[in-house]
Order: structure tokens, then sequence, then C-alpha cells
């Protein structure tokens, strides 16, 4: 089991007690927990009770997590420590006071865009990127105001550049990979990335195949090139792992991602149909219990242990501690 403090950026995995078994057998501290996609505030509520019931039912195993200081919690707890974001501004549809109502429930990160066009910014699969909306820059100050983090992983350029100059906190791409590493249209330009380590924000690394060079192919080698790269960029102190696992989902939770209510027809994300299933898992990536293999794989590349504690997990830890707390 790995001892390291290991922090993951994002997943959305189909919850049950044998991931949460897999979490711990990898020796996974905490996860940033996808609570919505498209849901509206009413569902919303409804997916916090189901976490509430997952809290109560797998106690031994996970817990809630409000502040940065609860992973620490969890880990002296032997527990795996659950924090919430959501991958769409859905959640608080046209209500500012949702953000503080979300904040308060536990919701820690929200992205601004989820690939479409929404009520404050352009998702990166828009034609036309109109950068961050007038609702946009009121919730931005407001998501400031009681702590809640901007994530930009699925928003257009100069909305992510718009949101980085319009904060006064640090900015995330949850998950992500760089698009000189592989160029697909979730993947960021190195001038996002210089601006979020700029503002003191963090890039997490996505081991989703469609987000890495040679696919379900890629080594890890090849990854952990990547990361090395990444770090000359942006800084030993600004880049973490964010996976994007999506463990044991069903093809109609990819549909529900991808079309939401908004399209009859099938959204095939990067414009290739054969990207319509889930894809090939990575060799070195299946499930939880491979996080030690990242390690190695960064001792390999010639990381120290106090890079890769920081890649692993304490950048994220810190990332939490500065942008949660309310102003």
């Amino acid at each position: 089991m790995n001892s390291m403090l290991t922090i993951d950026g994002l997943q959305y995995s189909n919850w049950s007690r044998e991931i949460f078994e897999q979490m711990r057998a990898g020796g996974v501290s905490a996860v940033h927990a996808t609570l919505v996609y498209h849901e509206n505030t009413r569902e919303t509520l409804s997916r916090f009770g189901d976490w509430n019931r997952r809290f109560e039912q797998h106690s031994d195993l996970i817990m809630p997590v409000y502040e940065a200081e609860d992973i620490q919690v969890a880990q002296e707890a032997g527990r795996i420590g659950i924090f919430f974001g959501a991958q769409n501004c859905s959640p608080i549809e046209d209500d500012i006071d949702m953000i503080a109502v979300m904040r308060r429930l536990g919701l820690m990160i929200m992205q601004l865009t989820y690939n479409n066009q929404s009520l404050l910014a352009a998702g990166c699969y828009e034609a036309e990127d109109s950068g961050v909306s007038r609702f946009g820059r009121q919730a931005i100050a407001e998501m400031n105001r009681v702590g809640m983090i901007i994530d930009m992983s699925h928003s257009s350029e100069r909305s992510t550049l718009d949101a980085i100059e319009l904060s006064s906190r640090p900015v995330i791409i949850s998950h992500a990979n760089p698009a000189s590493f592989h160029p697909a249209k979730r993947n960021k330009s190195d001038r996002v990335l210089k601006a979020i380590s700029e503002s003191g924000g963090l890039l997490g690394f996505s081991v989703y195949p469609f987000h890495l060079k040679d696919g379900p192919d890629c080594t890890l080698e090849s990854f952990c090139n990547m990361v090395a790269d990444t770090a000359d960029l942006m800084g030993i102190d600004h880049i973490g792992i964010g996976t994007d696992l999506c463990q044991g989902q069903p093809q109609s939770v990819l549909d529900w991602m991808r079309n939401g209510r908004w399209s009859k027809e099938m959204d095939f994300g990067e414009g290739n149909k054969n990207n319509a299933g889930w894809p090939r898992p990575l060799s070195w990536f299946k499930d939880n219990r491979d996080f030690p293999a990242i390690i190695e794989g960064l001792r390999q590349k010639g990381f120290n242990e106090t890079e890769i504690e920081k890649i692993m997990g304490l950048n994220w830890l810190n990332q939490l501690k500065i942008g949660t707390k309310p102003l």
C-alpha cells in the first residue's frame, strides 16, 4: 500500500464499496468527486443525499471533506476523504445566491462550463469563444468570496484567461493535459498553463486515454515525460494528478456527460465517432489500485521524493487550503 499523501483531483466512478476498498489499497488519501454534470439545483441536492447515504453505509472507509484540514483528519483515521465539485455551473441555475448555498453544503469546486456555452462562460467546443459573461463576472467574485475554487477544465481559451484575470484567487484546471503533448480540444495551450501557474493555480494531469498521446497505448514513460516537461513550464508547485477516472460507469453515463438534455444526437466531443464509447484503459492505470505505478514512474523519470510528494498530493492540499476559506 502507498503511504504517500495521494489526492486525485477528479473522478466520476460508479461508486461502490469495492471502489472505496480499491482506493484504500492504492493509498488514495482523498478524491475530488464530481457531484454533477448537468443537474439543476434540486437534482444537485439529491446527489448530496446520495453521498450522505454512502458516508453512512461506508463510514469505515470514507468521510466528507468540507475544508482542507479534513483530508488530514481522514488520513489519520485511515479513511478516504471525499470533496465535491461540479463539472458545470448548472447547480446554481441563474441564481447567484446558490453559490453560497452550495458551498455551505460542501461544493468546494465548480467549473464555469462543461464543453458548451453556459450562463457564465464559453466552453471548449464552441466555435465562437465569447469569454466570461456578465453573470460570469459576478459569479467569479462570489465564488472568491465564499471560498469555492474556479475550475476551467472544460472551458475555452479566452474564458480561461478571462477567469484568471478576473479572479482574486488561484484558478485551476483539475483534469486536462498540455495541448503540446496531445492536441485534444480539451487540452490546454502553454499560454493558458503559464497563466494558471502565475495565478497560483494548478493543473491536474488526466489519464483519460482520449486526452493522451497514443490514446490507450500511451506508456507510463510518455506520461511522465509530459509531467516533466510541464513541471519545467509551470513549476513543480503547480502540477498534480486529476485522473478523470470513470471506473465502472455504463454507456448511459457517458451519454449523460456528453449530451445532457441539450442534444438529441450523440455529441462525439473531439469530433471522432470512434470516441462514441468508453476508451480501452491504459495498461498501467486501470483503477485506483494503480496509483503506486505513477509514483514509481515519476521516480524512474528522475523526480526526487519531495517533488513526487508535491505532485501526488501536497500541491492539491495547498490549493484547497488557499482556495476554500471564505474571505
